[in-house]
């Protein structure tokens, strides 16, 4: 019965960090998109509007 929770928690450890690996190459591969984007049309970062203020500014890297 241990080993069968040992095993348990054991794929379960495993499916959370492939997941966190999933997603954090998922958000590398936009960033890098992203990136490309803006050096092959020549801009100087993607604007945002704030939705509170109705300003643009440009968006920073931490935000998604």
């Amino acid at each position: 019965m241990a080993q069968l929770i040992f095993l348990a928690l054991f794929l379960g450890g495993g499916w959370l960090l492939y997941r966190k690996f999933v997603a954090d190459a998922e958000k590398l591969a936009a960033r890098s998109k992203r990136e490309r984007e803006e050096q092959e049309t020549g801009a100087m970062g993607t604007l945002v509007k704030d939705p509170e203020t109705g300003e643009y500014r440009v968006k920073r890297d931490d935000e998604d």
